[in-house]
């Protein structure tokens, strides 16, 4: 295995690599009331710019790991850090808004593939009987840190903001550039190892098959509309509408909507982790599901209905972000067979970007119609509403999952 000093580089390398991927994806909120006020774009404009991204990863997440697996992880991660950095330069010049949108579709196309190949890389660096669970919280923790950066940067790049909409994605190709420098360190350590035979075997090759798709039983496709209701509220809101709509409806400034939004990712960040543990602990996955799903109308409610209740919707939403998704992929396993686990991994992937897309291109679409701006902040309420149906409907599909398992409890997967 490698040595502690080698496996602390690669460590801090593929944390860098997600930090500054997640970065470059959530740069987009912080600028959107300058991208309507200064280019002039619509909501469903801005919201296409985040829904585009998810767009290529419908298909292409399902090859992704056999894309992994044919060319390694390493190339894979140096290939698709280089594509995130051409999309981010591609963004940023997009005065345009067709310009703009084909740097987020680029981006789009290597970010998730991205993720494939260092989960991979991790495998091979950590396997099972080197912590590799705790590294895998642990670098997931690393990539909201890049979320909650790009919200902060409202604050700590102030003087960027006041410059506009563009110096702020500048930043961001800064960041997409960092992920690159990461990538490269990774790619050398990584094939130092790999030529001493020290890295643990790759895992074997996965093909999709359809007809893996009869196999599963419902508790597994509970799982999937649990992920693709939650993810399609989380990031549309979070990452795309949340600053703009605290700033045009509850009148807080770019800098106080920036911060307060960072919040849910600092919060995902440092109890990630600590709710993995939790799980490991005590089992109980539907009913931690449950509770991490409740937090996410609750966050909608108060946002809604509490005057002033924006940081307390925030702690919230927070909550619900560390737990669910703690817990929703280490579940997987639970009823899926391990030789379907790729299928059943690359099919939930795919549909919560279906899922994403969808919510991002609507909720700005239900804005524009709604007339939502600072002069007509009732004009978000339907958004709230759609935000707010669709959380419910993720923690109905725990609550279902729990009594599934209560009833029958699932079989070990053969």
């Amino acid at each position: 295995m490698p040595s502690v000093g080698a496996q602390t580089v690669f460590f801090i390398a593929a944390g860098l690599v997600m930090l500054g991927n997640y970065y470059v994806y959530d740069a987009v909120g912080p600028v959107a009331e300058m991208l309507h006020s200064q280019l002039h774009f619509s909501d469903t404009q801005i919201g296409t710019l985040n829904a585009i991204y998810s767009l290529p990863n419908i298909f292409l997440v399902m090859v992704g790991g056999l894309l992994v697996d044919r060319f390694s992880a390493r190339v894979m991660v140096l290939v698709t850090t280089v594509i995130c950095l051409l999309g981010a330069i591609l963004t940023a010049l997009g005065t345009l808004f067709p310009v703009m949108a084909a740097g987020r579709l680029l981006f789009g196309i290597g970010a998730e593939t991205l993720v494939v190949a260092v989960l991979v890389a991790l495998y091979e660096w950590f396997s099972p009987g080197r912590h590799f669970a705790l590294q895998m919280s642990l670098n997931l923790s690393l990539a909201r840190m890049g979320s909650y950066l790009a919200d902060r940067s409202t604050s700590f790049a102030k003087g960027l903001y006041d410059q506009g909409w563009q110096p702020p994605m500048w930043l961001a190709v800064g960041f997409a550039a960092l992920s690159l420098g990461a990538a490269l360190v990774y790619f050398y350590a990584d094939r130092r190892e790999a030529a001493g035979g020290t890295l643990a075997a790759p895992p074997p090759r996965e093909r999709f098959e359809w007809a893996h798709l009869w196999r599963f039983p419902a508790a597994y496709w509970m799982l999937v509309a649990t992920c693709v209701a939650f993810f399609s509220v989380i990031f549309p809101f979070r990452s795309t509408f949340a600053i703009k709509y605290l700033q045009e409806a509850q009148g807080l400034s770019n800098d106080q909507a920036g911060t307060l939004n960072s919040h849910v990712f600092l919060m995902a960040a440092f109890t990630t982790p600590l709710f993995g543990l939790l799980l490991d602990r005590m089992g109980r996955n539907a009913m931690l599901l449950a509770v991490g799903a409740s937090f996410l109308p609750l966050s909608f409610l108060v946002l809604g209905t509490v005057p002033g209740g924006a940081g307390i919707s925030t702690d919230l939403l927070g909550l619900s972000f560390s737990l669910l998704p703690a817990v929703l992929w280490p579940t997987v396993p639970k009823y899926v067979a391990p030789e379907q686990l790729g299928t059943a991994y690359g099919l939930m992937t795919a549909l919560q970007n279906a899922g994403l897309f969808v919510a991002n291109v609507a909720a700005g679409r239900i804005n524009d119609v709604s007339g939502a701006s600072a002069v007509n902040p009732a004009g978000y309420t339907p958004m709230l509403w759609f935000f707010g149906v669709l959380s419910l409907a993720a923690f109905l599909f725990t609550v279902a999952l729990w009594i599934n398992d209560q009833r029958r409890p699932a079989p070990a997967p053969a």
